[in-house]
């Protein structure tokens, strides 16, 4: 396929350019500054400008833009920049594609979203049937959403990707604490954590993206729903190291804010549309998919 991308400057995005180009297709990469190389293009998504013919080329549009969630406390300003970044990107590729004769759009969007969507479930599974929650999240995640409206409005088939805490990126900080025999649990522990692993998501990406029968919300996630006391329990048992601490709720605002709420609460989802899809996760528990992620295989050995 020929495929349009936005975000690939990102932890997810960088690593699908290299798998779907690895599996033969002609990836593009939409970049803000002068374009480098015949693979990138340029665009300005806070105009709302973008070369229709560059959308027009593409078989797949895959939308992957918007600023660090955790990247910094969440401010009123950087509240702003959150939104803005997400629903920008989203608009600005949706109305050019709506834009386009029907004989030249793109025949599907994989859109970007996340499982913030249900803000706190509690104890209670849910599927992508679930309404949107009330958190900061959950709006967030409402408006991105509906910003791929036009695309959808046009008879492309849209996929939201309602993504959960991928697990390599969240290690990433966490190592060197757990290594040192500092790994805690967050609060109490008992609440839902939902995750993914890399290579869990970027096949969801893949099959997603062959399934053309699939569209709206898909969660995913990883297939065995977890608590952060048996996240934590599984990171400290790969570096053979204790976890016996935990991190009291009042301690998290301090350190974090309005995101430590985000920490401390409960979302059960549950990857129901992968399933019925007959999708096979790589890593289908936690424990395997932390022994990957911190001891990972050398390369000549897959």
């Amino acid at each position: 396929m020929r495929i349009l991308i936005s975000g690939a400057s990102g932890f997810l995005g960088g690593n699908l350019v290299e798998c779907l180009r690895g599996h033969g297709h002609e990836v593009t990469k939409l970049v803000r500054r002068p374009a480098r190389s015949a693979d990138e293009a340029t665009w300005q998504p806070a105009q709302g400008q973008i070369d229709p013919q560059v959308v027009a080329a593409a078989d797949t549009v895959i939308n992957l833009s918007g600023a660090n969630v955790g990247g910094k406390r969440w401010t009123a300003g950087y509240k702003s920049e959150l939104r803005s970044s997400r629903v920008d990107t989203t608009g600005t590729l949706a109305r050019a594609i709506r834009k386009l004769p029907e004989a030249d759009r793109p025949r599907t969007l994989l859109q970007a979203s996340a499982v913030g969507w249900y803000g706190e479930t509690g104890d209670t599974p849910a599927t992508e049937e679930a309404p949107a929650g009330t958190t900061f999240l959950a709006d967030l995640c409402r408006v991105w959403e509906a910003a791929a409206r036009p695309a959808e409005d046009a008879g492309v088939r849209v996929v939201l990707l309602r993504t959960g805490l991928t697990l390599d990126s969240l290690l990433k900080p966490l190592l060197p604490l757990f290594k040192l025999g500092g790994g805690a649990k967050l609060g109490g522990g008992r609440q839902w954590m939902p995750w993914v692993s890399l290579p869990d998501w970027l096949g969801a990406a893949d099959f997603l993206l062959e399934r053309e029968d699939i569209s709206g919300p898909v969660n995913i996630v990883g297939r065995e729903q977890i608590t952060n006391a048996q996240f934590t329990k599984a990171v400290a048992a790969a570096v053979h190291r204790p976890a016996l601490l935990s991190v009291p709720g009042p301690a998290l605002h301090v350190v974090l804010g309005e995101l430590a709420g985000e920490s401390l609460r409960s979302a059960r989802v549950v990857p129901a549309v992968l399933e019925r899809a007959g999708f096979r996760w790589a890593y289908p528990t936690i424990e395997g998919a932390v022994q990957a992620a911190v001891n990972p295989e050398p390369a000549t050995s897959r």
